[in-house]
């Protein structure tokens, strides 16, 4: 007796593969940047690693930026949905120091737990020169919304009295920014010795000490 399987099944199995095959071309894509770096990365070597053809790898990226955009995507993703769920409303039960320091000591530690992070963050800062279109990909699609809803956050914070949230905003994550560059990538932890929590504490108290933006 043949096994048939009806049009739901059939389906189902469908939209499982999509996902499957979506993730598989990701995690090849991330082993080929990471060997590789961005400019030696070929849509081969990507197809090659994630174990697909290259029509199906196409059928899913059009191109080689569209993929490496995709890969931050994912990658910090959980960090994304942190900012991306701030209120945008005043919060009077939740303290904004509270807030932050959560956001901050989260994304120092996805950076810390995920070293793939910090590979790619290498790849952007050093082929922004050749492709620029690349970086700035990712400040528009990645960089950008995160900063404009923390800076809507800081905004709905009137206890901050902050002047100027965008800038308050800026100094927030570039400080973090900051400090990852300076510590991990360019292998500054032994030179200019700083602890986390000693650097989030700091951050915290200067954003929240009242009036000084």
């Amino acid at each position: 007796m043949v096994n048939r399987s009806t049009p739901s099944q059939s389906s189902n199995s469908s939209n499982k593969e999509k996902p499957d095959k979506a993730q598989a071309i990701l995690a090849g894509a991330l082993q080929v940047f990471t060997k590789h770096g961005y400019t030696a990365a070929s849509m081969d070597r990507i197809a090659s690693a994630a174990g697909v053809s290259k029509p199906t790898l196409y059928s899913y990226f059009q191109d080689k930026q569209g993929l490496f955009v995709a890969l931050i995507h994912q990658l910090t993703q959980n960090n994304s949905q942190l900012i991306l769920s701030l209120p945008t409303e005043p919060d009077l039960q939740t303290p904004p120091e509270q807030v932050l320091r959560q956001m901050a000591t989260a994304v120092l530690e996805e950076f810390a737990n995920n070293p793939a992070l910090l590979t790619l963050m290498r790849l952007i800062i050093g082929e922004s020169e050749r492709f620029p279109e690349l970086a700035q990909t990712h400040v528009r699609e990645i960089i950008k919304p995160l900063m404009e809803r923390l800076s809507l956050y800081l905004a709905s914070q009137p206890q901050l009295k902050l002047s100027d949230p965008v800038v308050a905003a800026r100094i927030f994550t570039g400080s973090l920014v900051h400090y990852l560059i300076v510590q991990n990538i360019m292998q500054g932890h032994d030179i200019l010795p700083l602890e986390r929590d000693r650097m989030v504490n700091g951050l915290i108290q200067l954003l929240t000490a009242g009036g000084a933006m």
